[in-house]
């Protein structure tokens, strides 16, 4: 298989573009809201190590060919996740998720577990905690916000309280063309990634479903709202691998790639997944 091939995906209702490169045991690393492209740093490493089949895609709304339709949610789009593992003949692999995309991996493997060999999670939205109140308020103001000043400057004024002023040219340094990207699919972030972030629910008889092995990455610097969630994660997953990168904060996967990728190399290696991809 060649290092890096797009392909276009037909499945019922949708038409997605998927991302297969190297060969060894399948990994799916689902991309995040916003930053379509957060996880490729982290990817290009795992996939050079000739280690994994590594797997990406455009979610609905982050693709000319995938419009978004309907009703958004987190269960929609690993509802997605799972008919694209299907259609490229892949019964079991590796699942990670970085922030929105970890709630989609969290879900993936609650609705499918014979499906998903292990589950590394970084930095799941704090959907599931003591600030959860405050995180669906935050929120509902980004949608207020996109609906009386429209995309540019809601994105802005987003991104200048997440990394300040010059988020731009820390973004361009860290994964160029990403500005451009995030301008171009903002729509899809305030109007359907938001939202399904709001409706989505998970607890504790969610989490008993996931039987897997799991990984937790944070940050040192994530705040309080992600070491909530750390703690929850391995109150729910006592068995699971934490691995906090010192330094980083929720800009992880961009800031700390080698990081990310070693540990999770370190990780996969103990679940090998032998004979599982068609």
């Amino acid at each position: 298989m060649s290092y890096r091939q797009w392909r276009t995906i037909e499945l019922p209702d949708v038409r997605l573009e998927l991302l297969d490169r190297a060969s060894g045991d399948p990994l799916l690393l689902i991309p995040t809201a916003l930053t379509a492209d957060e996880f490729e740093p982290v990817a290009d490493r795992l996939a050079r190590s000739g280690r994994y089949r590594v797997l990406t895609h455009r979610r609905r709304g982050y693709s000319a060919l995938s419009p978004q339709t309907g009703v958004p949610s987190v269960g929609r789009d690993a509802l997605d996740c799972r008919r694209l593992l299907e259609a490229v003949g892949v019964r079991r692999c590796h699942v990670a998720g970085l922030s929105y995309s970890a709630a989609v991996a969290l879900e993936l493997a609650r609705a499918a577990p014979g499906l998903v060999a292990s589950l590394t999670l970084l930095e799941p939205p704090p959907l599931f905690v003591s600030s959860t109140p405050e995180f669906l308020e935050a929120n509902e103001r980004l949608i207020a916000d996109f609906a009386s000043a429209g995309g540019a400057t809601a994105l802005d004024g987003f991104l200048r309280r997440l990394m300040g002023d010059d988020w731009r040219e820390a973004y361009e340094r860290l994964l160029p063309g990403s500005v451009a990207q995030m301008e171009r699919d903002a729509a899809a972030f305030f109007t359907a990634d938001a939202h399904a972030l709001l409706a989505w629910r998970f607890g504790d008889d969610e989490a008993r479903h996931i039987r897997c092995p799991v990984l937790h990455i944070g940050g040192t610097r994530s705040g309080t709202w992600f070491a909530e969630v750390r703690s929850q994660l391995l109150a729910w997953f006592p068995s699971a691998r934490d691995v906090r990168v010192e330094g980083a904060d929720h800009s992880l996967a961009l800031t700390h790639p080698d990081d990310i990728a070693t540990a999770m190399d370190a990780f996969l290696r103990d679940q090998p997944l032998s004979g599982s991809a068609r």
